[in-house]
């Protein structure tokens, strides 16, 4: 008989109760934190599928302020069923060409269509400054004008850096 069978049993039974105690909570917190994940994964997409839609609708209007009223740009979620992780395809039909990817369009219709999407973004998320970077390169006279009359809209809201050797682009300066 071992006398000392009883002590052992009570010291591994302790030990096994405290081990119990501590995966139950691993458990408690896990389930918290799969909660809150699934919480924050619903509060994300509900919050991203709105400024989507806004994007999309400012993207739409400031296409057809710089491409004209017959022009057609948007934007379109790949998966809807998953809009957190899938792509965002890009659109746009200037005046006289088909709706194609913006892959396919010349390069300066490439950079109105940024131009575009970049001030869709901006409408609903401005910033103090912003820079560009020979955004306006690829762009011929005219295209440089509807550039110009757009960033004239959102001058007195931020302060833009342009890089540029646009001779017109640069006039338009103030500094």
């Amino acid at each position: 008989v071992n006398i000392d069978a009883i002590t052992e049993f009570d010291e591994l039974e302790e030990h096994y109760n405290f081990h119990m105690k501590q995966l139950e909570d691993l458990e408690n917190s896990r389930d918290k934190l799969l909660r809150m994940i699934a919480r924050i994964n619903r509060e994300t997409r509900k919050m991203f599928s709105e400024t989507f839609e806004q994007i999309r609708k400012n993207f739409r209007d400031m296409f057809k302020e710089l491409f004209g009223e017959k022009a057609k740009a948007d934007l379109v979620l790949m998966d809807d069923a998953d809009p957190l992780e899938c792509g965002i395809d890009i659109t746009a039909k200037p005046p006289g060409k088909k709706l194609q990817s913006i892959s396919l369009l010349s390069g300066g219709e490439r950079s109105m269509t940024a131009v575009a999407l970049m001030f869709g973004i901006y409408m609903v998320k401005p910033s103090p400054f912003c820079v560009l970077d020979e955004l306006d390169a690829p762009l011929d006279e005219a295209n440089i004008g509807r550039f110009i009359r757009v960033l004239d809209r959102f001058i007195g809201d931020s302060q833009f850096v342009i890089v540029t050797h646009s001779k017109r682009t640069m006039s338009r300066a103030d500094v």
